[in-house]
């Protein structure tokens, strides 16, 4: 009987002990749950960035295509208009003379104006003694 008692004793600590270990592996996977809803979280936050990314990426890459293909219309528009430019000149001789002539001096003086940013600007370059040349004479 004591024995029995002995076994009984021993049955009840291992039991004992198995639920004071089972609470503590409840508690170890509750933590852990967290753990994956936490980085559950952070991957579905860094899909959706990965998404948003990719698909600016596809819209930065539509946008710069549609400007290579606007800048070369561009490109072979100019180059139109500077063959036409060309023929016109080597068509007509009195544009020709026109264009071989040297601008006027009242043109000359326009371009040799200084540009200002700000009235500050030109406030400072007349206070250094310079004069604005008056267009037409």
């Amino acid at each position: 009987m004591r024995i029995a008692i002995g076994l009984l004793i021993i049955a009840l600590l291992a039991l004992a002990g198995t639920g004071w270990y089972s609470h503590l592996l409840a508690g170890d996977l509750q933590s852990a749950n967290q753990i994956i809803g936490t980085l559950s979280a952070g991957i579905e936050s860094r899909d959706a960035a990965i998404s948003r990314l990719q698909s600016e990426s596809a819209e930065r890459e539509k946008s710069e295509l549609a400007l290579r293909v606007s800048l070369g219309e561009a490109g072979a528009a100019a180059r139109a208009r500077e063959v036409k430019i060309q023929r016109l000149i080597s068509e007509n001789e009195s544009f020709r003379n026109w264009v071989t002539t040297a601008l006027p001096g009242v043109v000359i003086r326009l371009q040799e104006r200084p540009a200002f940013a700000s009235a500050n600007d030109y406030l400072r370059w007349v206070s250094e003694g310079n004069k604005l040349s008056v267009s037409g004479q």
